[in-house]
């Protein structure tokens, strides 16, 4: 979905767009995708998040800082989570998909390409530091449960890859 799609304001979509992911901290929920919604209902705000993944134990700090930002403008609010539908790494933006590969983390793949790449099967993790394919997994699990350790064969530098969620 894109922030068209889910019609939030714009006074509440450059609020919600400060708040950023607080494991990835140069990507913001809005880039991220985990924002359902965002209207104000008899004067407060309330926004809907959907978690990246069951358990993502960062929602309860996105939330509060949800809150926070938006105690900053003057604003009390209510933060709901919501499980369905489940998130997915398809509702990252593409200037999301951008701020992940400069901060040195590989964007999702195509499901099936993410299968070939965690199996070890095929070379199709591009490295974010030289761009090249020759990448080798080094484990399923990196920094998060949402992630993957890759290592780049030509400039030797280990990396993130963001697992595809569907």
């Amino acid at each position: 979905m894109t922030t068209t799609q889910l019609h939030i304001d714009r006074q509440l979509l450059e609020i919600l767009e400060t708040v950023t992911d607080p494991e990835i901290p140069v990507l913001s929920i809005m880039e991220m995708g985990v924002v359902r919604s965002a209207k104000i209902v008899n004067g407060m705000v309330e926004v809907e998040i959907t978690p990246t993944y069951s358990g993502c134990p960062a929602m309860d700090v996105i939330s509060d800082d949800i809150k926070s930002a938006f105690k900053q403008k003057g604003y009390e609010t209510k933060v709901d989570l919501i499980l369905s539908p489940a998130w997915t790494t398809d509702w990252i933006t593409p200037k999301g998909r951008a701020v992940l590969e400069k901060y040195g983390i590989a964007s999702p793949l195509s499901a099936e390409a993410d299968k070939e790449a965690l199996l070890g099967n095929k070379k199709v993790v591009k490295c974010p530091q030289c761009g090249s394919l020759n990448t080798k997994l080094v484990s399923q699990f990196g920094s998060t449960a949402c992630k993957a350790l890759f290592q780049c064969e030509e400039c030797l530098e280990p990396f993130d890859y963001f697992k595809c969620l569907k």
